[in-house]
């Protein structure tokens, strides 16, 4: 309970300051809306190519060192986010405060799943996820009120919420730490990420949820760029409030729901039915013009989201070495790397067609995603050598 209250906690520090960064860079720093977005875009990108170490080292560490370590840097980096004057330094913070956070998932996965028996851990991944996205909700709510206050309070409140989780774990989570594993020093970073590239099935997987997270990684993003380009900013504003809110509330409803009925032994069938949800969830963007046929689609959108993520979490779980969890994790985490493509994907094809082909675009995402999937459930178990 102290590991997924963990993910709840950092989660909802980390989303009372998300929609404020682009609005916080341009009156403290002066800078451009585009200029944000690409600083921030790379940050993003670093902090999720940096977390593949970080993997590695939740394999070599307790998970109560690693998550004191990592537990701190995130608070410190929200304090020096909320002092500086600077703006490399401001955008150094955010990398650590990605990472940091990156690395705290990492950790509590593979936590997951050395303490939870294999039959509950689909259960237990959907209880995670479903605490993520209250965490996404409830936040931006919070960083309103705080923002009153100044612009850089967000910032402040969220350091001060790591701090006190850093308490409050440095007294209790020693009784759930995992230990270290056993992999000999002189087996370093760079020959355990040779392993990985030789695993088929991992590079299948990670190049599977690259593409899915294309599709539902940054949904807000791409349909907000539709809906600008085919109705006006008044409508998009208020049809992207109905579509986040129905995501939120379809995920916190019907996640635990849904993700208990996922196990090993169905893994493959439950992704192709997830990917029909998002197949279906697309078509039906890409011909909704009311607002009930818009909520409709989001929902049966959402559905397929609730699928794919605890699916995706218990297949890495499936094939990962019990010593090389972590880094498992942070291979998959790569897949992130989606969530900065989807946007200019879709910007892409809305420039150069008609707005209707970005779904078809997305939609072809999914075919591929799902290729991929196939691919590594089909592929034989031990392909390369053991490390």
């Amino acid at each position: 309970m102290l590991l997924l209250s963990a993910t709840f906690i950092l989660t909802l520090a980390r989303a009372m300051t998300l929609p404020y960064l682009v609005v916080y860079c341009a009156e403290r720093f002066g800078l451009g809306v585009a200029d944000v977005g690409l600083a921030l875009g790379l940050a993003l990108m670093a902090s999720s190519l940096l977390s593949l170490y970080g993997g590695f080292l939740v394999d070599r560490f307790s998970s109560y060192q690693i998550l004191l370590v990592a537990g701190s840097l995130f608070a410190l980096a929200f304090g020096v986010a909320f002092h500086t004057a600077m703006l490399g330094v401001f955008f150094l913070a955010i990398v650590v405060v990605n990472l940091a956070y990156a690395v705290i998932d990492i950790a509590v996965k593979a936590c997951i799943g050395s303490l939870v028996v294999a039959q509950r851990r689909g259960a237990v991944f959907s209880v995670k996820y479903t605490l993520t996205n209250i965490g996404f909700a409830a936040g931006p709510f919070l960083g309103v009120m705080l923002a009153k206050v100044s612009p850089g309070v967000p910032f402040a409140a969220a350091g001060l919420v790591g701090a006190v989780f850093v308490l409050a774990y440095a007294l209790l989570g020693e009784k759930l730490s995992t230990p270290g594993t056993s992999v000999p020093a002189e087996q370093g970073f760079l020959k355990v990420l040779g392993y990985l590239f030789k695993d088929y099935r991992l590079v299948c997987f990670t190049l599977g949820g690259l593409l899915s997270v294309i599709v539902f990684g940054q949904f807000s993003a791409y349909l907000s760029q539709y809906l600008l380009v085919t109705s006006s900013p008044e409508r998009t504003y208020q049809l992207i409030n109905y579509l986040v809110t129905t995501n939120a509330c379809v995920v916190i409803g019907l996640q635990y729901l849904v993700g208990s009925r996922i196990n090993q032994g169905n893994l493959f069938r439950m992704l192709c039915l997830g990917m029909l949800f998002f197949l279906v969830g697309l078509v039906g963007f890409s011909v909704a013009e009311q607002v009930p046929v818009w909520v409709i689609a989001m929902i049966v959108f959402t559905v397929g989201e609730i699928i794919i993520i605890p699916t995706e979490y218990l297949f890495i779980d499936y094939i990962a070495p019990a010593h090389l969890r972590g880094i498992y994790y942070g291979a998959q985490n790569l897949s992130n790397l989606g969530a900065a493509l989807g946007p200019v994907l879709c910007g892409l094809a809305l420039s150069l067609y008609q707005p209707q082909v970005m779904f078809y675009v997305l939609c072809l995402c999914v075919v591929l995603a799902t290729g991929f999937y196939y691919m590594g459930c089909k592929a034989k178990e031990g392909a390369h050598d053991s490390l």
